[in-house]
């Protein structure tokens, strides 16, 4: 088995990887995105991660980002999830910040997050449509935004 490395990747690299593998998640929304990284088994691309602003206004103090989007191939050696959330948070660290969040359905274990060292810090309940109040815009339906959500936080 080869060793996995952390390697540069754009957001349009991560957000095709996104779309041709996440088995119930599309592209990250326009500018949804800060900054990515993959990684690699030493021949191949095999997982990505996609870090942004939280999707939560009242979290957005410029010192705690979301982690969006993780995505990794069915052949991926296990601990390549918790390897991404693992180095998400130490980038974001070192680029200054002080909280990393993510979120998981219910119906998903959180091993990965575990095994990286993040915590359950709450939930979300269902909801059944997402709209900017300001302007009005309102986001395509997705099945998952009528299920309960874990909020997961990175701890030192």
């Amino acid at each position: 088995m080869s060793k996995l490395q952390a390697i540069p990747i754009t957001l349009r690299e991560a957000n095709d990887f996104v779309a041709n593998f996440h088995r119930h998640n599309g592209r990250t929304a326009r500018n949804g995105g800060k900054w990515a990284i993959g990684v690699s088994n030493g021949h191949e691309l095999i997982g990505v991660a996609i870090v942004g602003n939280p999707l939560s206004a009242t979290l957005m103090n410029g010192f705690t980002a979301e982690v969006l989007r993780v995505c990794v191939r069915d052949y991926a050696p296990k601990g390549t999830n918790s390897f991404l959330y693992s180095r998400c948070w130490r980038i974001w660290q070192i680029m200054g910040g002080t909280k990393l969040i993510t979120y998981t359905l219910q119906t998903e274990s959180g091993a990965s997050l575990r095994g990286a060292g993040w915590k359950v810090v709450g939930q979300t309940k269902p909801h059944d449509a997402w709209r900017r109040k300001k302007d009005n815009c309102k986001r395509n339906w997705q099945p998952i935004y009528g299920q309960l959500k874990l909020r997961w936080e990175a701890v030192s």
